[in-house]
């Protein structure tokens, strides 16, 4: 151990960046742009889909035809590196715990694999106490945050429409793709059962936006990486323009290990262990910009500690790490036998859903206080391993052409089957509020190290009733538009109280938030309202540990609104020599 050498950085920043995702990712663009020397250190390596590409491939050019791994959970195609596990970074969890830890370790982080699903906060969702009782009301209104929205709808492109729907509010808006077939079925049953629905917004260039990306050409792979940039990934869209400007510094494959911090309690830099050769080097700044993933970021604060932070960094309140919550989820898929041995066409479009239905209820006239959404799938999608519909669920027969045949089989008989099958499977996905309590959450496990030697996670979380009732609703309104539009239940239909209704385990739906909240009670938050830590004034957080609650919405644009304002809120600040 005589030799071992913490080797520093030479060049001092003027802001460490710790992660490149939409939050990190809209920092270093911000940042860059406003004449700041950045340093961006991503855990994983650097990524380009226009080189790594994945796009347009046929299952058979995989040697696993496309099938999951651990290093590609979503199959061999899918733009991710990790996922739920990962060689060497074990989580734990504490008895009774079920929480599945999505982990993304690449330029561009989680916002290479999602489903582009962009969707304001409303007023309503950050004043939820106000309203039920329950959790907390955010420090900071719509209004507050509705420019930033508006300039990320401009700066990155995202498709809808108007609908003046008091709290799934209006954006700037390029045109949506029109519905498929089989969302035309959908649209038609669920407006039968009272659910509204509407084009989906999805940040995906269906018309050109500038010389840098070019348009949606409908091939319905986002999932695998746009090679001409034109759907929404931090790394393509902000990292590659960021670092264009010559004022940021990428250290990729470098794990964060702690924050570092002087005699004053003031941030100076950040250590971390390069991948490449292992050692443990430090990068010096004037501040740090922590934005690693809402458990990530939370891991780094509790094992920054110091005289100064005995309870980990920005911790004096003790909610670091607290209430963690993640989106609810639950789904049910069918055929739609109307489709059977339908006509073949093009009908890609762009990858996702092109209707979705924003929540449409009072929860005052509920049983569970907070809404869900629903996101649809369906039709003529590229067919991929394992590609198949359950009918073998219909008490192991079903019928063909007027035929009752057995399920499964082999050679001609098993490909006229698929071609009668094909293009007529739909299905549904509710994605609800859970929640934030302070008694759900992760801490440093005293006993356990990953392979770098940082302290791993330790999880401790449970839904309540509320979640479950949630997915109970969502599970019998998907009944009812799967019967209206005359469609066979294959999966998802037989779910009961005795698995919460087929509410997916916390963590699984890879929307957590909350762990490092802002607040304007120092004592009961981490950070401002600027996403600025309370304990240390040096120090942002802009992933979605941010959140005090996270809305019946995907978060993703609301972490980039809210990181594009605290950074021009940083750039004012070193203005004022505040910071």
């Amino acid at each position: 151990m005589g030799d071992f050498q913490i080797k520093v950085q030479p060049k001092n920043y003027d802001v460490i960046i710790v992660g490149s995702g939409a939050g990190g990712g809209m920092a270093a663009y911000m940042l860059a742009n406003a004449g700041l020397s950045v340093a961006l250190l991503e855990a994983g390596p650097n990524y380009d889909p226009a080189k790594n590409v994945t796009q347009l491939k046929w299952s058979y050019e995989s040697p696993r035809r496309g099938a999951s791994t651990k290093f590609r959970p979503f199959g061999d195609f899918d733009a991710s590196y990790w996922g739920w596990e990962i060689d060497g970074e074990p989580y734990t969890k504490a008895e009774g715990t079920e929480w599945d830890w999505w982990r993304s370790r690449m330029l561009g982080g989680r916002t290479n694999h999602w489903g582009r699903i962009s969707l304001r906060f409303g007023p309503k969702d950050f004043k939820r106490k106000s309203i039920d009782g329950l959790g907390d009301d955010w420090p900071i209104s719509y209004n507050d945050v509705k420019p930033y929205y508006d300039r990320v709808d401009k700066l990155i492109g995202v498709f809808g429409t108007n609908e003046g729907l008091e709290n799934d509010p209006d954006g700037i808006f390029l045109p949506p793709p029109k519905p498929r077939l089989h969302e035309l079925f959908i649209k038609n049953a669920a407006t039968q059962a009272g659910v509204r629905v509407i084009p989906s917004r999805l940040s995906i260039l269906t018309k050109k936006l500038n010389d840098q990306r070019g348009s949606c050409f409908f091939c319905g792979q986002c999932n695998r990486g746009c090679q001409i940039y034109a759907d929404f990934s931090s790394s393509s869209v902000l990292v590659k323009p960021a670092l264009a400007t010559g004022k940021v510094d990428l250290y990729d494959n470098a794990m964060a290990r702690e924050v570092l911090t002087n005699n004053e309690g003031l941030a100076t830099g950040v250590s971390y262990i390069s991948k490449e050769d292992g050692n443990e080097y430090q990068v010096k700044g004037k501040t740090v910009i922590l934005a690693a993933s809402a458990c990530e970021s939370a891991r780094l604060l509790l094992n920054s500690k110091s005289p100064r932070h005995p309870n980990g960094l920005a911790n004096s309140s003790t909610v670091v790490g607290k209430y963690l919550h993640d989106s609810t989820g639950a789904a049910m898929g069918g055929v739609l036998p109307k489709l059977f041995d339908r006509k073949r066409y093009n009908e890609d479009g762009v990858g996702g859903m092109h209707v979705y239905s924003p929540w449409w209820l009072d929860n005052k006239k509920l049983d569970f206080p907070r809404g869900y959404h629903i996101e649809y799938w369906g039709g003529m999608g590229m067919p991929a391993y394992g590609f198949s519909w359950g009918m073998e669920n219909l008490n192991g027969k079903y019928l063909v052409k007027g035929q009752q045949k057995e399920a499964g089989g082999y050679g001609k008989s098993l490909k006229e089957d698929y071609r009668f099958f094909y293009g007529a499977g739909v299905g549904m996905a509710g994605r609800g509020e859970a929640i934030a309590r302070e008694d759900n959450y992760c801490e440093i496990d005293p006993e356990v190290v990953d392979k770098y030697g940082i302290p791993v996670l330790r999880f401790n979380v449970k839904w309540s009733d509320y979640e479950i009732k949630q997915a109970k609703h969502m599970k019998e309104t998907f009944k009812e538009v799967m019967h209206n539009m005359g469609a066979v239940v294959t999966w998802g239909g037989d779910d009961d109280e005795k698995n919460n209704y087929g509410l997916e385990v916390p963590g699984k739906i890879i929307h957590e938030a909350g762990t490092v909240r802002m607040g304007s009670d120092p004592r009961r938050s981490a950070l401002n309202s600027y996403n600025q830590a309370h304990d240390c004034k040096n120090l942002f957080v802009v992933d979605g540990g941010a959140f005090v609650s996270q809305a019946d919405k995907n978060i993703t644009w609301t972490i980039l609104a809210l990181s594009m304002r605290a950074s021009e809120y940083l750039v004012s600040e070193m203005k004022k020599q505040n910071i």
